[in-house]
């Protein structure tokens, strides 16, 4: 059996196994107490390459929220990686196919919106997808891209602005401090939705992080070929974390908690990372009462 094909089987399986335990979580979610939120809405899930093989939580967590507040959450299985690390390192011709396949997957005329627990995936989908289709691709291309990208959101910005809800009902009796990531805050510009969702949890005592617009270092690549500068940024924006004294740093991007909780973790903080998705699906009081 040929590598090529090796690689195909294991990521059928992946996709198939992840889109089972989605199923999951959305049976479970239909089994409690659901909060209307707006209208009935049928919503794909985009996972996105790092949420498929480091972060599933924050994958299922969004999925499980979104089931609860009363919308039915689907799995397209034909999902894959959105391009931006393509487009972000100068190989935009190779982009194309994945921007092909995302126009494809999530343009179903039965979905209502795409929602992906990524500030950056989201990003690179409404701002640079449409680049590629009109450089490399064709006029049926870039059409599609106009109107995926349009129903494609970042959580926080789906529940704010699309849901109108801020108060999704969550409890989670911790110490929280949260990073706006980059692509949210510059690229998206969601502001202080994902704030505004942490404010309206049960007992959660959020706790403001010193300069927390700025750049935690990791930016995909960037990591790799300036490693010193980032790791330099890393020590800032663990020591900031360090002196909030929370027993949780939060974001609304999964790389971003990989890079801060990876330097966390090696200098023996104590503190943890959790993805937004998870404290907003969190309802331990319901669960132990």
């Amino acid at each position: 059996m040929t590598r090529l094909t090796i690689e195909h089987c294991v990521e059928f399986l992946f996709f198939r196994v992840f889109g089972f335990l989605v199923a999951l979580t959305v049976l479970y979610c239909g089994l409690t107490t659901p909060k209307d939120c707006g209208d009935h809405m049928r919503v794909a899930l985009f996972a996105t390459c790092i949420g498929d093989t480091m972060f599933p939580d924050a994958a299922k967590a969004t999925a499980l929220l979104l089931t609860r507040l009363g919308h039915d959450v689907v799995f397209p299985p034909g999902q894959t990686c959105c391009g931006q690390m393509h487009v972000n390192t100068g190989y935009q011709p190779g982009a194309l196919p994945l921007v092909a396949n995302y126009a494809d997957t999530f343009g179903d005329t039965s979905i209502d919106a795409v929602v992906a627990p990524s500030g950056s995936c989201v990003g690179s989908v409404r701002h640079q997808h449409e680049i590629v289709a009109e450089r490399y691709g064709t006029a049926s291309l870039c059409g599609q891209v106009q109107t995926v990208k349009a129903k494609t959101y970042e959580l926080s910005e789906f529940l704010v602005d699309v849901l109108d809800v801020t108060d999704v009902g969550a409890y989670f009796p911790h110490r929280v401090t949260y990073h706006p990531t980059c692509h949210s805050l510059r690229m998206l510009r969601v502001g202080d939705k994902p704030l505004q969702l942490l404010r309206n949890v049960r007992d959660i005592d959020l706790v403001e992080l010193p300069e927390a617009d700025s750049c935690c270092g990791f930016g995909g690549t960037f990591a790799i070929k300036n490693a010193e500068t980032s790791t330099a940024m890393l020590a800032d924006k663990i020591r900031h974390v360090a002196d909030t004294g929370a027993e949780f740093c939060s974001a609304g991007d999964s790389s971003c908690l990989m890079h801060i909780g990876g330097g966390m973790s090696r200098l023996q903080m104590g503190a943890k990372t959790i993805h937004l998705a998870e404290i907003l699906a969190s309802v331990e009081s319901r669960v132990h009462a």
